[in-house]
């Protein structure tokens, strides 16, 4: 490992405390120090955990700039904080989304800056307008929608949006704030050489996620699939053929180790990372693979309209990645919806009053 002091935003966050407990696993020596306002309902579970493997937990807030000043020598800043939900800001102030999502990366970039930190940023594939991928052209089977090979857009297939699909269009309230912010870290690096590499995130899951309707629909699947309760498929006619890529969290890891260990070599680009074509599913597929793991079956409810942001199918291609790495996922659906299952069975107790 080619750093000594790594710094976490959002590092008792679901996948900031999952890579720092693995990064501290694999690298025992270095100092990983997690930065999080624990906003988020559950997140504080994650504090004993941080601790037991030697991580230092800061109570911050990366809105607030003096929220950075005792943080120790840094090399790698590693953002992973976000107001997650892609329904955020709609029918509501975008306040809290805008002043976390953009504000407080440009406040990281500048630790970043004045510590000489090379920085990597957990971005999102719904950078990526919401418009131009409905309309794309589809194939409805069975029990999914699948992209059609013929397409009339630049950067997409059967396989997937590549990073070379147009931006232009409207995009979410979220994502729109992961590609200002995006836009700024290749302004820092441009005017101050900040070493930087954007990873455009899709599903991430895995334990520990605290799943809503809004994000962390993999968990919140298992989860109601195990204590019980109402799932509705919303929208494409309430049929449950709306498909995603998913990428467990230790797959993840995977990639990130990599990068960290060359950072020169990824240094400045940009990357899709996700499940991509193999590690895709639509809601309906899911509901039977957690009927199959948990031995359960629930009452779920039709909406055929769509909300604002929503998206038919969104399949990552990330050839770019698997080229430059030989990287692929080890954690298909079967296995991820075990973790989680098992995850929560371990853990019934506490997680009841959060994911029930």
């Amino acid at each position: 490992m080619r750093y000594n002091n790594i710094l976490i935003t959002g590092g008792a966050g679901f996948v900031g405390s999952s890579l720092a407990i693995k990064l501290k696993e694999k690298y025992p020596k270095i100092s990983v120090t997690a930065l999080d306002n624990l906003k988020r309902r559950g997140s504080e579970l994650n504090l004993a955990r941080l601790k037991e493997k030697g991580i230092v937990f800061l109570h911050g807030d990366i809105r607030n700039k003096e929220d950075f000043e005792e943080i120790g020598k840094t090399d790698l800043l590693l953002e992973c904080s976000a107001e997650p939900s892609v329904l955020a800001g709609i029918g509501s102030s975008p306040e809290y989304l805008i002043n976390t999502n953009l504000l407080g990366t440009i406040n990281c970039l500048e630790f970043a800056r004045t510590r000489g930190a090379d920085f990597m940023f957990l971005s999102s594939s719904r950078v990526y307008p919401i418009e131009t991928l409905n309309n794309l052209n589809f194939i409805e089977g069975e029990t999914r929608f699948s992209l059609s090979d013929r397409q009339s857009v630049a950067g997409v297939s059967a396989e997937g949006v590549s990073e070379g699909f147009p931006l232009s269009g409207a995009r979410s309230l979220y994502g729109a704030t992961k590609l200002c912010s995006e836009l700024m870290l290749q302004e820092y690096c441009y005017n101050y050489g900040v070493k930087s590499i954007i990873n455009r995130c899709g599903v991430i899951t895995g334990p520990w996620q605290m799943g809503k309707v809004d994000q962390g629909v993999f968990v919140l699947w298992v989860a109601k699939h195990i204590f019980g309760g109402k799932l509705t498929y919303i929208g494409y006619g309430g049929e449950g053929k709306q498909v995603r890529d998913f990428i467990h969290v230790s797959d993840l890891f995977d990639i990130i180790d990599i990068q960290l260990n060359d950072f020169p070599k990824f240094s400045g680009q940009t990357f899709n990372v996700g499940g991509g074509l193999g590690n895709s599913v639509s809601l309906c597929e899911l509901t039977k693979v957690c009927e199959e793991i948990t031995g359960n079956k629930i009452k779920i409810s039709k909406v055929r309209e769509e909300r604002p942001a929503d998206l038919k199918l969104f399949i990552a291609n990330c050839a770019k990645i698997k080229k430059i790495t030989g990287w692929q996922p080890k954690k298909d659906i079967k296995k991820t919806i075990s973790d989680i299952a098992e995850w929560i069975l371990k853990n019934k107790k506490k997680l009841k009053p959060i994911l029930s």
